[in-house]
């Protein structure tokens, strides 16, 4: 039956496996394993080949269970939606991918296998005696130190109340020890021959393949995984989004034998500290993951989707310090080699592993990406004796290699270091080019003055002074770098600069297609043109000067960080993983065990304590994705009284259900219920945000709305019937708001309802189906810390006298609406019901082509000259559903900052702004497809 995983060898074998795996040398585990008869994983005959098992399980006398029903198969993020009438994505899937080869268990049935399962199915959350009790004792091992457990456990306040069952911290751990648990760490000692090292070598570590194997057949991700290689055509265009869709993917599987299933291992690893009594030992912590997992769940750390199967010592050795880091380098490959060994094995031979829905799958396990930084993607091999360390070292050095003779993935199976290799490489050169070309302090200055919006990082000190560098400061100082440079280096250096975002951009993508590689390579072909103008500008520099070449590593290597293999994941892990110290190895393995221990006791216990399945049904749906937490969607569907239960991130709030949508009901907006200033005067308004023109502005809308209105006919005729208005509306409205004149109306329909920010909120611009986090827009007066008030900008949709629509760039002012009293029995025309805007637009003074370096739109304030020869800015009222974007302007700053300018008053300080077209992904991509 052709389908997708799991393992069901006896525990013979299985064993026998292991420990081929762990204590026997590559050479002869292969050897022994590469026998000639295959056992279906169902009934444990012998075939002589995998096509033979199939042939078998497709027989009459197939020993498939008849019990079981294949159920349906979760789609792939590039198909999803593919069935829609309306859709222009078709696709297909290799032919002889995903296999089924019989039915066996999941992790959360294996779970089963524990051997104090019989009590708990008496008391689920045995040795705890309730679930309260549990869920104290969780709370008291993940919080408090061991020290303080002993404490809470002896206040007095127990005296008086009801004591946990468990006396004692030594009883409390005895008891989360005893949970079930798979796959156990080990301590190996480690040694070189002939040289020695400060403190012994010791690798905490475990079976990576058992590990795989887990996350494998975790039924959280049922709904998140992905089994065999596919084709997604979108307008006639291939498609490209997870491994799964890549051509590797396809190509690999052709090699493979009919029926496997591709199981991609993704490694991580970074540098951290973790130990306090050995002097503050760093280690290098390694993770992993299969790219069987929607890109969207590996990208967070926080769900679970990455496990760390080792901690690899970072040894101090007995030499001179110029051989130090060549033996550093061979011991981290020497203990991936180790920790890795049976995915090798299984890569070469393949294996039999359950999926989440306990679907036996024929897996093979091609290593496709490491995700690391230069100290791991450099350890690479040369050839001359490798012992000879002196020459050795020259020899790789003379080609930029590090010296490593035999690295980890030599003998790994399809695997090759320029496909699967990523780092980080902004932070270590573009940036250090741009501070040596434009200067520290000048350009700590022009992060400084930038204007601060809600959800972007601004930079108060400057980028210079950052401590850290992670990713995630990598990814914040892109954003603005670009424009940020204008007018203080050469164009020729910032279009080298911006080439290099540009890629680093389009390579973060989430779904590739040939224009936008064929984007990359030009994007990559645009850097290595200009990068002359780096050397001239004497930015490159060395620890011995300035260097005139672009041996870089990093360079060579570099993919941009694609989403699905960031760094900023691994970065992550080092808190989630490593946020506690460990006094000692022993005590090491123990917190790890107990940490992934109750992770998955307490979701288990959750379903089984209320009866639920065990396996997470296959949940296709059309509905708009909110949220990329697989197990608070699975409580949610199963449990939703339990929802509150379960950790990580939460759904992202839908303003599409209840808030005002725009009229092509492409963009949502919300304003809280409760206005800032519930009723405010034109004077008054007019006098508090220091807008000279709001009333003539309101006005004017009035006027051209109601020219509008009024040729509607009937119905128009009808609703100003019942505001009992004997004028023209537009008359009415505007005698009642300039004049002070009310006629039938009553005073207080002068006053106005404002609010300081309104919520923007889009589909991602690469997949219409998912929501993106809304974005606040700020509106707020004049104040003490921003004395020309706190206002973001946007992009509006104007429609023009002939009928057509434009998008303008304007600064929020005002968010407000007429109010009416309860008591009033009058209706409010149909364009002032919603929401409206007092902006002040900018208009376009250059486009892209006018400033290759920067590629990017200029605009320039628009003013007014009143009758005293003074300049205003003008304004203009529009509907609040006429807003398509948030943008983000960065000033023009010339060749020097305004030092009388900041942060808070830089969009009213300068006249000439850039159109940041690098503010976030999604920005790009509009401003690079859409906009024009």
């Amino acid at each position: 039956m052709a389908i997708p995983c799991v393992n069901a060898q006896s525990a013979e074998s299985q064993r026998l496996h292991h420990f081929l795996c762990c204590n026997i040398s590559k050479a002869l585990t292969r050897k022994y394993l590469h026998r000639s008869f295959w056992l279906c994983p169902n009934c444990n005959r012998e075939f002589p080949s995998i096509e033979a098992i199939i042939l078998h399980l497709n027989s009459q006398s197939t020993c498939w269970p008849h019990e079981s029903r294949l159920q349906q198969f979760p789609i792939p993020p590039g198909l999803q939606g593919s069935h829609s009438s309306q859709s222009s994505t078709t696709g297909h899937y290799h032919p002889q991918s995903g296999y089924i080869f019989g039915v066996g268990k999941n992790l959360f049935n294996r779970l089963q296998e524990d051997p104090y399962d019989y009590r708990r199915k008496i008391n689920t959350y045995y040795p705890f005696h309730v679930e309260g009790e549990w869920e104290l004792g969780r709370f008291l091992v993940e919080n408090l130190t061991q020290t303080q457990i002993d404490k809470f456990l002896k206040l007095k306040w127990f005296h008086t109340h009801p004591r946990p069952s468990f006396s004692s911290k030594d009883q409390l751990l005895d008891w989360i020890d005893a949970l079930p648990s798979f796959v156990p760490w080990k301590v190996s000692n480690i040694e070189f021959t002939g040289y020695k090292t400060t403190y012994p070598v010791q690798l905490i570590w475990r079976d990576a393949l058992e590990v795989v194997k887990q996350l494998f057949s975790d039924p959280v991700f049922s709904n998140h995984i992905t089994f065999q290689p596919h084709v997604v055509n979108t307008g006639g265009q291939r498609e490209y989004g997870d491994y799964m869709s890549a051509d590797m993917a396809w190509k690999i599987q052709d090699h493979l034998p009919v029926g496997a299933t591709q199981v991609p291992i993704i490694l991580g690893s970074d540098k951290t500290p973790v130990t306090r009594t050995t002097g503050g030992l760093e280690m290098h912590p390694l993770f992993i993951t299969i790219g069987n997992l929607d890109s969207e769940i590996r990208s967070k750390a926080t769900l679970q989707a990455w496990r760390c199967i080792a901690y690899m010592p970072i040894a101090k050795f007995r030499v001179h310090p110029d051989y130090q880091g060549i033996l550093q380098a061979r011991l981290w490959h020497k203990c991936v080699d180790l920790v890795c060994t049976s995915l090798k094995v299984a890569a070469k031979d393949g294996c039999f592993m359950p999926d989440p829905s306990r679907y036996i799958h024929y897996v093979f396990m091609p290593l496709v990406a490491h995700v690391c930084d230069l100290p791991e993607a450099t350890m690479i091999a040369t050839e001359v004796d490798p012992w000879d360390l002196d020459a050795f070292q020259k020899a790789a050095k003379a080609v930029h290699l590090s010296g490593v003779h035999m690295p980890y993935w030599r003998d790994w199976i399809y695997a090759c270091p320029s496909v699967f290799l990523t780092s980080e490489f902004f932070a270590d050169h573009p940036l250090n080019w741009v501070k040596e070309t434009v200067g520290k302090h000048k350009l700590d200055t022009r992060f400084m003055v930038q204007h601060k919006r809600v959800g972007t990082r601004h930079f108060t000190k400057g980028v210079t002074h950052v401590n850290q560098m992670t990713g995630c400061e990598h990814r914040d100082i892109q954003c603005t770098i670009v424009a940020s440079i204008a007018g203080a280096a050469p164009p020729r250096f910032i279009h080298s600069i911006r080439a290099l975002v540009e890629f680093i951009y389009l390579a973060q993508n989430p779904i590739h297609s040939p224009n936008s590689l064929q984007s990359m390579v030009q994007a990559l072909a645009d850097f290595h043109g200009f990068k002359d103008a780096i050397i001239d500008a004497e930015a490159r520099r060395g620890k011995k000067g300035m260097k005139e070449d672009f041996f870089i590593p990093k360079l060579e290597l570099l993919l941009g960080s694609l989403m699905q293999v960031s760094a900023d994941t691994t970065e992550r892990l080092l808190i989630t993983h490593c946020k506690h110290l460990f006094e000692c190895t022993k005590q090491c393995v123990r917190i790890l065990s107990r940490q992934e221990s109750m992770e998955l006791f307490n979701l288990y216990a959750l379903f089984y304590s209320r009866g639920a399945t065990l396996v997470n049904a296959i949940h296709i749906e059309d509905e708009e994705v909110t949220t990329v937490n697989p197990a608070l969607s699975w409580v949610s569907r199963v449990l939703p009284d339990e929802a509150h239960s379960v950790h990580g991130p939460r759904p992202v709030r839908n303003h599409f259900l209840k808030g005002v949508l725009s009229g092509d009901t492409l963009t949502a907006f919300h304003l809280t219920s409760m206005p800032d200033f519930k009723a405010l005067t034109a004077t008054s308004i007019r006098t508090k945000y220091s807008l000279v023109d709001f009333t003539h502005a309101l006005s004017q809308f009035i006027n051209r709305l109601s020219g509008q209105y009024s040729g509607k006919g009937h119905s128009a005729r009808a609703e100003a019937k019942a505001l009992r208005i004997r004028y023209p509306l537009s008359t009415v409205l505007t005698l009642s708001l300039s004049t002070g004149e009310h006629t039938h109306w009553d005073h207080r329909y002068g006053h106005f309802r404002m609010w300081n920010k309104f919520r923007l909120q889009l589909h991602s611009a690469f997949q219409s189906r998912v929501i993106m986090p809304s974005r606040v827009i700020q509106a707020y007066p004049p104040s003490d810390a921003f004395p020309l008030g706190n206002c973001d900008t946007v992009l509006i949709n104007v429609t023009g006298d002939n009928g057509q629509s434009t998008s303008r760039v304007a600064q929020v002012r005002l968010i407000f609406q007429p109010k009416i009293p309860r008591a009033s029995d009058l209706v409010l025309p149909t364009f002032l019901s919603s929401p409206l805007l007092y902006i002040q637009f900018f208009h376009f003074v250059a486009n892209p082509n006018d400033r290759p370096e920067l590629a990017m739109w200029t605009v320039e304030c628009t003013y007014m000259v009143d009758e005293h020869g003074k300049r205003y800015r003008c304004g203009s009222v529009v509907s609040l559903v006429d807003v398509t974007h948030a943008v983000e302007l960065i000033p023009e700053y010339g060749s020097k900052v305004d030092e009388k300018i900041s942060s808070s008053t830089c969009l009213e300080g300068y006249d000439w702004f850039f159109l940041n077209s690098f503010a976030d992904k999604e920005s790009y991509h509009t401003f690079s497809t859409e906009f024009t």
